[in-house]
């Protein structure tokens, strides 16, 4: 951590998928709302969709659009079963993906939950200069992914490199003619 450098909060955007939880009881979406806010950044939005695929993507395009969302996380949809369809939506939207997302968070995985890790598909990537990640839908899963990899990627301040520094030039393919 580079402590001569100021923190940059970031606009945090986050998309709870379930077929079976309300707003009441999205104890995922709250864990990762607290620490957005405790970290110091900014919820630009929240909301909650059904498992569809076209729905998702839908949401996750129109808030890549908006110039007041950096990142985009969900929560939900990323298992194996045959409602589970956010990680295709991501994938539907994603310009490019960060495939290290995934196996870090299966690394991490691992050292809590053991071989079951592997039902968990979560993934990173980027869109139209914004920052999309699919977590499971747990709050221990959301837990682990923020305290572990997201906290400190979304730091300015960590090093030797992170999320926030490259910010501004996800999008630079499109700005050049």
């Amino acid at each position: 951590m580079n402590m001569a450098r100021d923190f940059i909060p970031v606009r945090i955007a986050v998309l709870t998928v379930s077929d079976t939880r309300d707003a009441s009881e999205d104890r995922s979406g709250d864990t990762l709302v607290e620490r957005i806010e405790a970290a110091g950044h900014l919820l630009a939005a929240r909301d909650l969709l059904r498992d569809d695929r076209a729905a998702i993507a839908e949401r996750l395009r129109n808030w890549c659009a908006d110039p007041g969302i950096d990142v985009v996380i969900s929560t939900g949809g990323t298992g194996l079963t045959g409602r589970d369809v956010t990680v295709e939506a991501h994938r539907d939207v994603y310009e490019k993906e960060i495939d290290a997302f995934g196996t870090v968070f299966t690394i991490i995985s691992m050292n809590k939950i053991g071989t079951s890790a592997v039902q968990s598909r979560a993934t990173g990537g980027v869109a139209n200069g914004t920052y999309l990640f699919a977590l499971p839908g747990s709050p221990g899963a959301c837990r682990d992914a923020w305290d572990e990899i997201l906290v400190r990627q979304l730091d300015y301040r960590h090093k030797p490199c992170n999320f926030v520094e490259i910010l501004p030039r996800l999008d630079e393919h499109l700005r050049r003619k």
